[in-house]
């Protein structure tokens, strides 16, 4: 962990340097140096506008994330347990899958108004068939002996979850949450954009009003951060805990 943190802050302390030199050399008002970004960014933080809509965007990614993984979830463990639920939606699923994002967000606006439920609904239809075509290919893996087991000693619903489903599904799920947290936030900005008046998004069109990459980046490179943040603080210790919780349950097993 120290190795991979080390070498992290290595390369962006390297890419830091050679964007520094850029600046300087080409010295253009639309390439600011990274100085000018984090005064920027020091700044909208002390006057209160880079928390208040940070925080606004990561509402409306965290409500977002969780509503489309819990639907993508049932629905991928639905079409992956049936043939018949696959036969029957996998159009739909295709259909969503190639819909553009932007397409389905201008098109709940015109029909819902631009309203915060339009918004979040809008990020939240875009990721869900992500999420159950993932979770479809798990299920389809599921161990069929490990299965015949448990029928045969009777597993409780709480056993199958917990001892037997999850276990299997751990990787899909965890490349779902990591996919769905990378795009998620990509499409709440695009919403924020196009019809909000608060976020992350709003600001960027804002700044871009004013041909004002600074702001553009400072408000970029702290979103990012916070993704970054999610990723070290919560994403990674769940996958290295899960990881310890299977090799206790291979052994146990065994």
């Amino acid at each position: 962990m120290i190795t991979r943190l080390r070498d992290y802050v290595l390369v962006l302390a390297v890419l830091a340097v050679l964007w520094q030199v850029l600046a300087q050399v080409l010295n253009d008002p639309l390439l600011p140096s990274p100085a000018q970004v984090m005064a920027t960014m020091w700044h909208e933080a002390v006057r209160g506008d880079l928390i208040y809509h940070l925080m606004v965007t990561l509402r409306r990614v965290a409500i977002a994330f969780l509503f489309a993984m819990v639907l993508g979830v049932l629905w991928g463990w639905c079409m992956g347990r049936s043939r018949r639920m696959n036969r029957l939606f996998d159009p739909l699923l295709v259909l969503f899958l190639n819909l553009p994002a932007l397409v389905l967000i201008i098109l709940l606006y015109v029909w819902m108004g631009l309203v915060e439920s339009a918004a979040v609904l809008a990020v939240i239809l875009n990721k869900v068939p992500n999420v159950a075509v993932t979770l479809r290919e798990g299920v389809r893996s599921l161990d069929p002996e490990l299965e015949a087991m448990a029928r045969a000693y009777r597993f409780t619903l709480r056993q199958r979850i917990l001892d037997l489903w999850l276990p299997q599904l751990f990787p899909y799920l965890m490349a779902a949450m990591r996919s769905g947290l990378a795009l998620i936030w990509k499409i709440v900005l695009v919403v924020e954009l196009l019809g909000r008046s608060d976020g992350i998004g709003f600001q960027l069109h804002l700044a871009f009003q004013m041909f004002d990459v600074s702001t553009i980046l400072a408000y970029s490179f702290s979103f990012i951060l916070v993704v970054q943040l999610i990723e070290w603080l919560l994403l990674q210790p769940l996958e290295r805990r899960a990881r310890h919780w299977q090799a206790a349950g291979e052994v146990q097993n065994a």
